[in-house]
């Protein structure tokens, strides 16, 4: 299985612009650029690298949650889940130095202990975070 997205870059680094698109069409021509990746935090200009990479990341977290609370006999009413990708200037390139994913869960009938336990789980397995682990992974948990 593989997806794919494609992006164009015209320009230079500070002053060009570019479009990312998807197969799935989510993305379609969605600008980015310096400033709406370094400058502009609100998006409305367009998206940048970072904010994609919260989203993968937030979405297959909650997922591989799903599945563990659900193989452990528990249906999740809901799981929302934020991730911060933090990016810095570190001597002479931008790095990102760390990732944290915020969680709030509804989960009848589970203990505070076993939803932590497992969003642990989670956070250690779902595939994005494979993937990045590179970077510091932190996560904090809430059961209501």
């Amino acid at each position: 299985m593989k997806r794919k997205a494609t992006a164009i870059w015209q320009g230079n680094g500070m002053e060009g612009k570019g479009i990312l698109t998807s197969v799935s069409g989510v993305l379609n021509e969605t600008p980015y650029s310096f400033v709406t990746r370094f400058k502009n935090e609100d998006g409305i200009a367009g998206t940048n690298p970072e904010e994609l990479i919260a989203a993968a990341h937030s979405g297959c977290f909650a997922m591989a949650l799903s599945f563990g609370l659900t193989d452990a006999g528990f249906t999740p009413t809901e799981l929302r889940v934020t991730a911060a990708v933090n990016i810095e200037h570190v001597t002479d390139h931008f790095e990102i130095t760390g990732i944290h994913l915020d969680l709030t869960g509804k989960v009848p009938g589970i203990t505070e202990e076993k939803f932590l336990e497992l969003a642990g789980a989670a956070k250690a397995g779902c595939p994005v975070s494979r993937a990045l682990k590179a970077v510091e992974i932190t996560l904090t948990a809430k059961l209501i």
